[in-house]
């Protein structure tokens, strides 16, 4: 199985791409998965969509090729950052590499609530008719106070967020299979 990560932070330190890196590890016997570098992406312009650059292409062909993806997400002013908004504006046109995806949304945040509202606000953008992704109901994977989460080398150690995750991902395994079914 081949999954896309798209990560909504571009820091150097993210803890949400830690946790990207994580996933990626941690799961790398179920599927093979990759994470894009959403700072490569131009702002979204509508005047040069049909003859996109070379980072939106390679952005949308890897999409249209998996078979899921992970939206990582920090919460920025109660909604998502501005990077994974413009990646989902450039992947809701022309080709629609979204429509049908199954989906699963992951977001770590200092604060106590993770990503709630970031992730309710990315639930309504994928379910727009020009995006049209299919998103793993439930299984919320909000991680708060990561900062007391990982190690210094970047590993998740917070025993109950791992196994929440080890939970969400075997759901979300499961929705993905099923929805290949479908087709």
């Amino acid at each position: 199985m081949k999954i896309v990560a798209l990560v909504g932070s571009i820091r150097h330190a993210s803890y949400n791409q830690k946790l990207a890196e994580f996933v990626q590890k941690r799961y790398s016997d179920q599927f093979d998965m990759t994470i894009p570098a959403l700072r490569e992406l131009p702002f979204y312009d509508q005047d040069i969509e049909l003859e996109a650059p070379q980072t939106v292409t390679a952005l949308k062909k890897a999409v249209m090729q998996a078979d899921g993806v992970i939206f990582v997400t920090p919460e920025y002013n109660h909604s998502i950052p501005g990077v994974l908004e413009n990646a989902i504006d450039w992947l809701s046109r022309v080709e629609h590499p979204l429509k049908g995806k199954p989906v699963m949304i992951l977001g770590a945040t200092m604060g106590p609530l993770g990503t709630v509202r970031a992730q309710g606000t990315l639930r309504q953008i994928l379910d727009s008719p020009g995006v049209a992704a299919r998103v793993l109901p439930g299984n919320e994977y909000l991680m708060g106070a990561v900062q007391n989460k990982f190690d210094n080398a970047g590993q998740l150690t917070d025993q109950a967020s791992i196994d929440w995750l080890d939970h969400c991902m075997k759901n979300y395994l499961s929705f993905a299979q099923a929805l290949a079914t479908e087709k």
